[in-house]
């Protein structure tokens, strides 16, 4: 084991103790067992994570530290198709029954809210960014 001989195993596992997000308690976890002597093979067996991604993760820890290893790199991702004002409408509209923008439809799926954003706005999205985008706007304000 020649990997994290500089890392603490107390502040690793203070950090599980207090993870925010489900990946940096992965993270931790396998730094942990690494720490304590399994085999990246095992480890990779235990918690089917590739080697490839446990040895990246260790590099992390080594390179960053525990804070820096713990969240990933922000990603910019791809500009959305719809301009900040057409997005706001979309979530609202959403936020109500599909029966008050002219659907007859109870509930909004995939396919409805690709056909709406289309008819619109003129932008297609695909049914699985559609169901996303479900996900994502806040179920609070949906009735």
């Amino acid at each position: 084991m020649s990997k994290l001989s500089d890392v603490d195993p107390a502040k690793l596992r203070s950090r599980l103790d207090d993870a925010e997000s489900p990946k940096a308690a992965k993270r931790l976890i396998v730094a942990l067992a690494y720490l304590d002597g399994v085999p990246v093979d095992d480890i990779s067996d235990r918690y089917g994570f590739p080697r490839s991604t446990i040895y990246s993760w260790l590099d992390r820890f080594e390179q960053r530290g525990v804070d820096g290893a713990l969240d990933d790199d922000p990603r910019p991702g791809r500009p959305r198709d719809l301009p900040d004002e057409d997005f706001e409408a979309l979530a609202s509209a959403v936020a109500n029954p599909p029966r008050e923008v002219g659907f007859d439809a109870d509930e909004w799926t995939p396919e409805l809210l690709v056909r709406y954003v289309r008819e619109s706005f003129g932008v297609s999205y695909s049914p699985g960014h559609a169901r996303r985008l479900l996900r994502e706007l806040p179920a609070r304000e949906r009735r």
